[in-house]
């Protein structure tokens, strides 16, 4: 029988076939997928071969198969530096939720997620939330950083859960397709998925004042079918978001504002940081690459991993 993957807890898989059965199913002996060191080998959305058994009269499935994943989204496991954490495979796109200040959001974070989006080939969509809870000032912060991202070729969208304000812009964006939403614990992604669909009824809490960051209700990453055409995988919050296994050299390919520029450097493997006649350092200097996101580049290139989590945006 063939599935897709539905919910990963760990150890079982909720796998749901095209007849709309769904199956718990778990994994045959060690799986390794070739080229991937992965804390989990099997993500939500991966397309898998199963066969049921019964034991004591109850009927489960034995995955032996994965199908080839067109992409998926990984970063780095929190504890284990080495290996990798599939967030979830074969997405049309991501939505990452953005929060200004309850939590922040840092742009060091924004960008290593979209890094990686780039370096996997995933539509990324920006949706900065809660823009009803906004005062003047922090509405022009969201002005100014969807400006820095628009300019590169990011769509961003003002949404908020509670006022429904372009939640149809959003989902007509997820019509037929399967789609990711993601971004930091408490910035809204369940109370958002409940406006998108009231009848999912997802687990929300409020944010911790103590620390200004949210509070994880979603404990495993699970995808849903929605009334109107489209799937949708929610995921846990994510705290830091560590880039994989990336070379110095082609970390610019995935800013799409430097890898437009690199052909005009001087040299071919410019790193953009001491070389002469530097196309994306003279855009930089003539601010047509926000400060920000070179930062972020920089980080990326030296290999400064402790800041994916302390980072400051506005420190410029």
């Amino acid at each position: 029988m063939t599935g897709s993957v539905y919910k990963s807890t760990g150890s079982w898989y909720t796998v749901k076939t095209d007849l709309g059965h769904t199956y718990e199913c778990r994994i045959k002996g060690k799986f390794r997928i070739k080229g991937i060191k992965s804390t989990n080998p099997i993500a939500v959305g991966d397309v898998v071969d199963f066969e049921l058994e019964t034991d004591n009269d109850l009927e489960t499935g034995v995955i032996y198969n994965i199908h080839d994943r067109t992409n998926y989204i990984v970063r780095k496991s929190v504890n284990l530096s080495k290996q990798t954490h599939i967030i979830a495979a074969n997405l049309d796109q991501v939505f990452l939720m953005i929060t200004i200040n309850n939590p922040p959001t840092l742009t060091s974070f924004i960008d290593r997620f979209l890094v990686t989006a780039e370096a996997y080939s995933i539509k990324t969509v920006l949706l900065f939330n809660k823009i009803d809870t906004y005062d003047e000032e922090t509405l022009n912060e969201v002005k100014y950083l969807a400006h820095v991202y628009r300019k590169i070729g990011y769509e961003c969208i003002g949404v908020s859960a509670k006022t429904s304000k372009n939640i149809e812009k959003v989902k007509v964006l997820m019509y037929e397709k399967t789609s990711m939403f993601s971004g930091h614990s408490g910035v809204g992604k369940s109370t958002l998925v409940n406006a998108i669909e009231p009848s999912l009824n997802l687990k929300t809490k409020e944010i911790s004042t103590l620390h200004m960051q949210g509070q994880h209700t979603t404990t495993f990453a699970e995808m849903f079918d929605l009334s109107f055409g489209a799937k949708i995988i929610d995921t846990p919050g994510i705290k830091g978001f560590g880039v994989v296994d990336m070379d110095k050299e082609e970390v610019g390919d995935y800013f799409p504002e430097i890898f437009k520029l690199k052909q005009n450097c001087k040299f071919n493997n410019c790193l953009h940081i001491q070389e002469p006649n530097c196309a994306v350092k003279m855009a930089l200097d003539n601010d047509d690459i926000a400060f920000s996101r070179y930062r972020s580049y920089l980080q990326i290139v030296e290999g400064e991993d402790e800041h994916y989590r302390t980072d400051n945006w506005d420190k410029e």
